[in-house]
């Protein structure tokens, strides 16, 4: 138990640095959804969503590459240095081919208008490839509270420029008559979205810097075929998980049926953006698998050589699953009150919040059963896991989001992850053998279900009584599923005790 105790004061730790910066960041959510309408916000949901596939493509796995051959000690002096010469290389160069086509590429993306949109989301997505590796070095170094001042750095110069530029200037502009402070803030910008973010990858670039510079060790090109022979797999399996991840918002420019009498563009964005702001309520789950992998990855490393690393896996996959449950039916019992972070206008699109809070629960069971095949160095069958959820991904989307638009959407990237997380767990145990407990994650769904389907029924009027149920209901599941996590402790203990064993 000590050593998951310390996987949870880490995972703690980054999960302090990116709850705080994503609640900060929610905060944002409702500024936009009041200030911008639903087709100007769809307009940053989507140009967004291409940052996911863009950041996979631009860092092909070194993030774990480096994690694995950093174990190696007579590669470790220099694996990061080499990593480092190959991800500015790479940066530089999709930044300049992005500002060398930039009039075809925002053509084809439907924002020849707004070409300047594009360019910064190119320079951002440069920037933020390069320093992934340097963060990840912070997290292998256990330099977590490092990592959590940078992190928040970077979130409190974009959240404060957002705030300065889209709520603070229009108001000065209401009472100066500086004519281009008038022109250029009378009204909230999109554009400023884009620009407070750029600053924010800027200092978090130049905070970096010096420990970059402080690690240079040579580059050596033997070590880097060996780091992209391991890698290139995890790239090709990302792209495919970009697809899961982010086709669902693409998917609705190409194959969403337009009403008539409606503005084709002006509505599809609309409802990219109502899908986009209720899926910022579902990420509340991905918050925290976002900080768990944080924590997670290079602990999985650092235990694969152990003789219980296949049993403490088993365990983690248990504690993640009641944990995320346990956020599942938070938000779903208290949806009344979460509701509020996204302007009314959006709220049409709530009855797709259990559907994606499901779906990312899932996403992190993924997250978990991939370890085997990482730490075995058979990340081609992370190709084909991916591939596989991409291929359920794009049929469900083509077939049915004409029919049942950003609903579709939905149950695509709930199916894709179940399907993925049954394919991923029997190919873990063809061919490393994970011990999970499947009887008791099954309990625990089943209690959640349970707990889910009573609110449903459970109408009251009252608004105390109505929350003293909803408290009760939570934490009947959690001593239920706590419970029974120390009951099969207890029992573990007992059979290493028996003169038998």
């Amino acid at each position: 138990m000590g050593i998951i105790s310390k996987l949870v004061g880490q995972t703690a730790i980054y999960g302090l640095s990116t709850i705080i910066g994503r609640f900060l960041n929610f905060m944002l959510v409702p500024l936009y959804t009041r200030c911008f309408s639903q087709s100007e916000y769809g307009v940053v949901t989507e140009l967004y969503s291409y940052t996911v596939f863009l950041m996979i493509f631009l860092t092909y796995g070194m993030e774990t590459g480096f994690f694995r051959f950093v174990q190696n000690k007579d590669d470790q002096p220099k694996v990061f240095s080499t990593i480092m010469t190959s991800l500015f290389s790479s940066s530089a160069i999709f930044v300049g081919l992005v500002y060398l086509f930039l009039s075809p590429i925002s053509s084809v993306l439907g924002y020849e208008a707004h070409q300047n949109f594009i360019l910064i989301m190119a320079i951002i997505i440069g920037i933020d490839a390069f320093t992934s590796v340097p963060f990840a070095k912070l997290r292998h170094e256990n330099k977590a509270l490092k990592f959590a001042a940078i992190k928040l750095t970077n979130i409190g110069i974009n959240i404060g420029l957002n705030l300065l530029l889209i709520i603070v200037f229009p108001q000065i502009a209401k009472s100066t008559s500086n004519e281009w402070f008038v022109a250029h803030f009378a009204q909230p910008d999109v554009l400023w979205i884009f620009v407070s973010n750029l600053a924010a990858s800027v200092v978090t670039l130049l905070l970096l810097l010096p420990d970059i510079v402080k690690s240079r060790n040579g580059f050596d090109y033997e070590l880097l075929k060996r780091i992209l022979g391991y890698s290139w797999p995890l790239l090709i399996s990302g792209l495919a998980g970009s697809i899961n991840e982010v086709y669902d918002r693409v998917s609705l420019r190409y194959f969403l049926t337009v009403p008539e009498g409606q503005d084709a563009s002006q509505y599809i964005l609309s409802q990219v953006g109502i899908y986009g702001a209720n899926y910022k309520l579902a990420m509340i789950i991905s918050i925290f698998n976002q900080a768990f992998r944080f924590a997670a990855e290079p602990f999985f490393f650092s235990r694969m050589k152990e003789k219980d690393s296949r049993q403490i896996y088993a365990k983690i996959m248990n504690y993640f699953t009641i944990f995320t449950l346990f956020l599942f039916l938070v938000i779903i019992l208290y949806i009344d009150i979460f509701k509020h972070f996204i302007g009314s206008n959006f709220h049409e699109g709530l009855n797709i919040i259990p559907v994606l809070l499901m779906a990312n629960i899932f996403l992190g069971i993924v997250f978990n059963l991939s370890i085997w095949y990482k730490v075995t160095n058979q990340t081609k069958f992370g190709i084909g896991i991916t591939g596989f959820g991409a291929v359920i991904t794009l049929a469900i989307n083509m077939i049915f989001v004409p029919i049942y638009g950003y609903v579709a959407c939905a149950w695509a990237t709930l199916a894709c992850y179940v399907l993925m997380a049954v394919l991923s767990y029997n190919l873990c145990q063809k061919h490393y053998g994970i011990p999970y407990k499947l009887g008791a994650l099954a309990y625990y769904f089943i209690l959640a279900g349970i707990f889910f389907v009573a609110d449903k029924f459970i109408v009251i009027d009252n608004v105390i009584l109505s929350y003293t149920v909803k408290t009760i209901l939570l934490l009947v599941f959690a001593g239920l599923a706590v419970g029974n996590e120390l009951r099969m402790i207890r029992k573990e203990k007992g059979e290493s005790c028996s003169p038998n064993k």
